[in-house]
C-alpha cells in the first residue's frame, strides 16, 4: 500500500521512531508529531490517510484530538494506549476511534491493523456501485458512501458505516454482536460486546431523533441488532 501516508502522534521518542520504521518497511509514507496539538497542524497540511494517536500526551492528549478530527474527518484513527481497561477502550472508540492497541504491543500486530483499517476505508472510497437503499427516509449510497435522514447528511466513520450498510442491506435480519464484529472488523470476535455496543450507540445518536426510542436501529435483547421499516 504504497503512497499512503500515516501520521503517528505520540510523546515518546522512541516509540515513534519504532513505529516509523515499520510503516516504511510497509511502503508507507510518515509523519510524526509529539501531540495532539502538532497532530492537527501536521492533518491540516498534508494529505493523511490514518492516524495512529496515543492518548496520553502532552499539550493536547489523543482523545481530545480523536474529538476534534472527528468534526470534520473520517479517515481511520487507531488509538495507543498502556491502560488495557475495557473503560478506557470504551472511551476512544466512543470519541470516533476506529481501532484501540494496548502498549506493549507487537509491531506486526500494529502493521496489521493499519492494513486492515486502511483497507476499510480505501473501499469505502472507491467502491463503484450504483446501489441505494432507503429506508423511510434513512437514505444510504452505495456508491458515494454517504448516509442521510431526510436529506441531510450523516458524518459517520468508516466502521459506522460499514455497520450501517450491512444492518441496511438486510432490512429485518437480525445480526448478533460476534457476526457484526467478523463481517466489519474481518477478523475472529474476542470480548466484542462493548466494542460492537459502543458503535451502535454512536449510530443511533447520529440517525435516530430520539436514540432511547429508536425507529430505525433496533435491538433484540439477548439475540443482536437489526434496522428495521
Amino acid at each position: 500500500m504504497a503512497n499512503f501516508t500515516v501520521l503517528v502522534a505520540d510523546d515518546d521518542q522512541e516509540i515513534r521512531d519504532g513505529i516509523e520504521i515499520y510503516l516504511k518497511n510497509e511502503g508507507y509514507d510518515v509523519l510524526k508529531a509529539a501531540d495532539g496539538k502538532e497532530a492537527l497542524e501536521l492533518l491540516e497540511a498534508n494529505e493523511v490517510h490514518l492516524l495512529v494517536l496515543d492518548i496520553m500526551m502532552p499539550n493536547m492528549d489523543g482523545i481530545t484530538a480523536t474529538f476534534k478530527i472527528r468534526e470534520a474527518r473520517n479517515i481511520p484513527i487507531i488509538m495507543l494506549s498502556a491502560k488495557a481497561e475495557d473503560s478506557d477502550k470504551i472511551h476512544g472508540l466512543s470519541v470516533g476511534a476506529d481501532d484501540y492497541v494496548t502498549k506493549p504491543f507487537h509491531p506486526m500486530e500494529l502493521m496489521a491493523r493499519v492494513k486492515s483499517q486502511l483497507r476499510r476505508y480505501i473501499q469505502l472510497g472507491t467502491y463503484d456501485g450504483q446501489k441505494k437503499v432507503e429506508i423511510d427516509g434513512l437514505f444510504l449510497d452505495e456508491k458515494s458512501k454517504e448516509v442521510t435522514i431526510d436529506g441531510v447528511s450523516v458524518k459517520l466513520t468508516p466502521i459506522e458505516y460499514k455497520i450501517t450498510e450491512l444492518l441496511m442491506k438486510n432490512i429485518g435480519r437480525v445480526f448478533s454482536i460476534n457476526e457484526i464484529y467478523e463481517r466489519v472488523w474481518n477478523e475472529q470476535a474476542y470480548n466484542a460486546e462493548n466494542i460492537v455496543a459502543v458503535h451502535i450507540r454512536k449510530i443511533r445518536e447520529k440517525i435516530e431523533a430520539d436514540p432511547k426510542n429508536p425507529r430505525y436501529l433496533k435491538v433484540v435483547w439477548g439475540i443482536g441488532y437489526k434496522i428495521e421499516k
